[in-house]
């Protein structure tokens, strides 16, 4: 298959593109005119949601991961605008463009993230539950409505709800990692807030499959089937490491540092289950934490 990738250049995009290339796809990034130069790529116009059409002729998918980054910095205003922007906004244009071409590709996956469902307490979440309430819920939500034009259109769209991605060198866990090597890492809250994970690893396989299965469509819950909650992530991180975590941060205190970022996501809890994975076959490398964690750290 031929696969446009925005994003490509992240730390999912980088191991998706790696991923699709070992499988012999033939894959072309796809930069946009405001962000680095990427050699080889295709240049998307953010502002007009336009990308060279003449180049993604005989092109079979697009696979859009672009936006602005959820987790890094406060969410003031400013920020706000920019994750509607990148997100609602540049992700609507890109569909209504495409929509229009007559070389359009029959598949649209598009990224999204577990945060549409609110924070739910111990409520067992899956594709099919209802959204949740608060700003990160509303962006995620209007981030998927975006799409809809292309759909209307006769393509494939499939809503990557991505949880915590777990990988060596980037993601929740390179910001973790300090901390808690200097002992300094702890429980956030009460600890026991819910956290819906993946391992990097599964995750690019995972969306290898939304690729190629044509019969996946829509919401897919890009998680492992086993969440856990704060607590058991903080003392399973900290017994892989050998380090204790007895230095926990208050809920006061994470408002004060992160905003309202930190009651949309250190504090909210999502305990989300891989459905439609489970029903297309999907089989988890990784489906336990601590397996997961000492793999990763072992690599």
């Amino acid at each position: 298959m031929k696969i446009l990738v925005t994003g490509s250049s992240g730390f999912i995009g980088t191991a998706l593109c790696a991923r699709l290339d070992a499988a012999d796809h033939e894959v072309v990034p796809v930069a946009r005119n405001n962000g680095p130069a990427i050699a080889d790529s295709l240049e998307w116009d953010v502002d007009a949601g336009k990308i060279d059409f003449r180049a993604i002729q005989g092109s079979d998918a697009i696979i859009h991961l672009a936006g602005e980054n959820i987790a890094d910095g406060r969410w003031d205003d400013a920020k706000k605008r920019r994750l509607v922007e990148s997100r609602v906004d540049a992700t609507r244009r890109l569909c209504e463009n495409l929509a229009e071409s007559p070389q359009r590709p029959a598949h649209f996956l598009c990224g999204s993230a577990i945060g549409f469902y609110g924070s739910r307490g111990d409520e067992l979440l899956d594709e099919g539950s209802e959204g949740g309430s608060g700003f990160f819920a509303e962006l995620c939500r209007h981030w998927e409505a975006a799409c809809e034009p292309l759909a209307r259109a006769g393509a494939r769209v499939v809503h990557l709800r991505t949880g915590v991605v777990l990988g060596k060198g980037g993601g929740a866990l390179k910001k973790m990692l300090l901390p808690f090597r200097l002992g300094t890492g702890g429980v956030i809250g009460d600890g026991e807030q819910y956290m819906s994970w993946i391992d990097l690893d599964d995750l690019v396989r995972a969306l290898e499959l939304c690729l190629e299965n044509e019969s996946i469509k829509g919401p897919v819950n890009l998680v492992s089937s086993n969440p856990v909650t704060n607590r058991v992530f903080t003392k399973t991180l900290g017994r892989v490491l050998r380090r204790p975590t007895v230095l926990p941060m208050p809920a006061g205190l994470a408002r004060f540092l992160f905003g309202e970022m930190a009651d949309e996501t250190l504090l909210a809890s999502q305990r989300v289950q891989p459905t439609k994975l489970s029903q297309a076959g999907f089989r988890f490398e990784h489906p336990m934490l601590e397996g997961a964690l000492r793999s990763i750290l072992e690599r």
